[in-house]
């Protein structure tokens, strides 16, 4: 019977290696058995090399859009309300059955993102509110089965995805500073999401919402605190008319705790759902939705803050 060492390792086993693994006795022939290293796994099972491709073009197109022609953006934003309530309003059917009305959801999500632009928040609110009858009329063509899921489904989509949409058509009609402050909320929450990567990735050791998102952890959250807050305090004080840099960290530290809170939110749709992306529009990112789960909840939150601080421009 072979001894045992103090780690419960038979001593005759073969010892392991620097990575951890046994080496693999030689073969009678002199040649290693082993067999070959299997792939690397990508991280979150995506193409890196897509996704960065994705990101970059995404980039692209918001920059020229924002200071080429303004109104432009307003296309941008439009656009992805329209992908984005596809998306959500097809894994709600596919999965659930619930037959959220598209049409009116989509007609009116534009127009609400048009209006806002246009017209200021009275009139985005006066087209969120003809969308939110419009999906229960809409509605009344199919059978009574369902009928109050159906259209609290819908208005929650009609919520959910242009209403905080919006926001930022209120932040880019700014007479002023417009692009800029549409910047730095896209800046804000992309270095918050990169913070929260990088510092989960190296040094996260404590779960933050193990049952919702098993990956993201405290360390991370606090990562996305400092990214943000430093980025803040330099977009307020050299991109914003008006901003200072204290008033920065205020935004930095809101923009990361509401696109965590975002990012979880969509997480547990998609738990109850039973999946993992939204849908395959972007490679190497997922659907549309999967790229606003934390864009639209900061919307709202950094718009307030900057018509406190700096004014609504």
């Amino acid at each position: 019977m072979p001894t045992v060492s103090g780690d419960d390792t038979p001593a005759d086993d073969p010892s392991p290696g620097p990575s951890g693994e046994p080496h693999e006795p030689p073969a009678p022939d002199g040649s290693s058995s082993a067999p070959p290293p299997a792939p690397r796994r990508r991280r979150g099972g995506r193409d890196l090399g897509a996704a960065i491709g994705v990101g970059l073009g995404l980039g692209a197109i918001v920059l020229a859009s924002l200071f080429v022609v303004k109104v432009l953006f307003v296309g941008v934003i439009a656009a992805a309300v329209a992908v984005g309530l596809w998306e959500l309003t097809s894994r709600l059917t596919e999965c659930r059955g619930i037959r959220t009305p598209l049409v009116p959801l989509v007609l009116g999500g534009v127009a609400t993102v048009v209006a806002g632009y246009a017209r200021g928040a009275e009139g985005a609110g006066a087209a969120l509110a003809l969308t939110a009858l419009a999906v229960p009329v809409w509605r009344l063509r199919g059978p009574a089965e369902d009928y109050l899921r159906d259209v609290t489904a819908g208005v929650f989509a009609a919520f959910y995805v242009p209403f905080l949409a919006t926001f930022v058509a209120l932040m880019l009609a700014a007479d002023d500073d417009g692009p800029q402050r549409v910047l730095t909320f896209l800046i804000l929450t992309v270095i918050s999401d990169t913070g929260a990567y990088a510092v989960g990735y190296k040094l996260g050791r404590h779960k933050l919402a193990p049952r919702i998102s098993p990956g993201k952890t405290r360390e991370g959250l606090a990562g996305a605190l400092a990214f943000a807050m430093a980025a803040g305090a330099l977009c307020m004080e050299f991109l914003v008319d008006d901003g200072r840099w204290w008033q920065g960290l205020l935004i930095g530290a809101a923009a990361a705790a509401s696109a965590t809170l975002g990012d979880l939110a969509e997480s547990m749709i998609k738990r109850d759902l039973g999946i993992k992306d939204m849908g395959t529009l972007l490679p190497g990112h997922g659907g549309i939705m999967d790229r606003l789960d934390s864009l639209l909840p900061t919307a709202p939150v950094v718009w307030l803050l900057m018509v406190v601080f700096v004014g609504a421009g």
